[in-house]
């Protein structure tokens, strides 16, 4: 029996519970992270929401940790109906090629929000960035927060000091790294603690979040807030069969939830980005400034190679440079004050 298979059998059991009450309809929701993680508490804001709204008549049934939905297969998962609706990672499928480079494209941009400001204009302009996404419809985007570098035997101040060291990097950012001398390695980060502790790399670019949730402070003593950039992603999503079968009404009321899903998302990470950090001090690692300059020009070789990124995706017939000249002009217009009245924002 296939894993699709099985879950999808899990599923059906599941579902042979007890009735709901007439005229109530249950989705069931799943992810692969537990009740107690920031994004599942993000999850349960969107979902009391939802019933709150909808005066009971649609409840939410969550399955926590993985009972579900996998970490890699989670698209094709919910399109063939494992789940109704759940966390979805499409910069992880190796289908979705625009998905996979387009959180590269939003260098300089400035805080979470404006990760999902930029990117609901993005995919308003351009209908190419739901196409790796078939059999879905969208329910939130998230953004994330900006990785530094954790590094257990020298501090990173300047680009120059990256020179020698081996880290873990997503691909994104591993071009620019070893284009400034340092030997990225691709890691999953369940490997990075021990990875670390045993002096396998020198260090790992990782969101200050991770420094706690990942118990990284214990096996690095620097790290630096040069801040690596990213944009945001299509992170929940409900089945395109379901959504199909939602009353006009309902289909409003789960449109009206996507902004109280980004909001929840948005304040979780900070919350955890903000604890993180902290946590971090407490345990003795020292956090490093970039020095003078240093920042501009990692912007502009992430930005050099965000283009390269973006002109290979011609070959799947994607005008990949259009869109990632669309993204760095909304970060320009934000940098400089100006509110997006694009992408439906709310």
């Amino acid at each position: 029996m296939t894993r699709l298979s099985a879950l999808l059998l899990l599923f059906l059991l599941a579902a042979c519970g007890a009735r709901p009450e007439p005229g109530v309809r249950v989705l069931s929701y799943a992810s692969p992270y537990p009740a107690t993680h920031t994004f599942s508490r993000a999850d349960i804001v969107w979902m009391k929401f939802i019933e709150t709204e909808s005066g009971g008549r649609i409840r939410i049934r969550a399955y926590w940790g993985g009972a579900l939905l996998s970490s890699n297969e989670n698209m094709v998962e919910i399109r063939h109906g494992v789940a109704d609706i759940g966390m979805i990672t499409p910069m992880y499928a190796r289908s979705a090629h625009l998905q996979r480079s387009q959180p590269s494209f939003y260098s300089g941009i400035g805080s979470i929000r404006d990760q999902i400001a930029i990117y609901r204009c993005v995919a308003e302009q351009f209908p190419e960035m739901d196409a790796d996404m078939p059999g879905l419809h969208v329910l939130a985007v998230q953004g994330g927060g900006f990785p530094g570098i954790l590094t257990r035997g020298r501090p990173v101040r300047s680009l120059e000091d990256l020179r020698g060291l081996r880290l873990r990097a997503q691909e994104d950012t591993a071009a620019v790294l070893e284009a400034l001398g340092a030997d990225p390695v691709n890691l999953s980060m369940a490997e990075v603690y021990p990875a670390m502790a045993k002096g396998v790399i020198d260090g790992v670019v990782a969101p200050p979040d991770a420094l706690r949730a990942m118990h990284l402070a214990e096996v690095g003593r620097y790290y630096s807030t040069l801040r690596i950039p990213r944009g945001a992603y299509p992170a929940r999503a409900m089945s395109e069969r379901v959504w199909r079968s939602l009353s006009p009404a309902d289909q409003a009321l789960f449109t009206r939830g996507e902004a109280v899903w980004e909001a929840a998302l948005a304040e979780g990470i900070e919350k955890a980005t903000e604890a993180g950090a902290q946590y971090a001090r407490d345990a003795g690692v020292a956090f490093i400034d970039p020095a003078p300059g240093a920042q501009d020009r990692f912007d502009a070789l992430y930005r050099d190679n965000s283009m390269r990124l973006a002109r290979r995706l011609s070959r799947f017939g994607v005008d990949g440079e259009a869109i990632a000249n669309r993204a760095a002009a909304l970060v320009a217009e934000r940098r400089a004050g100006r509110t997006l009245t694009c992408g439906g924002m709310r």
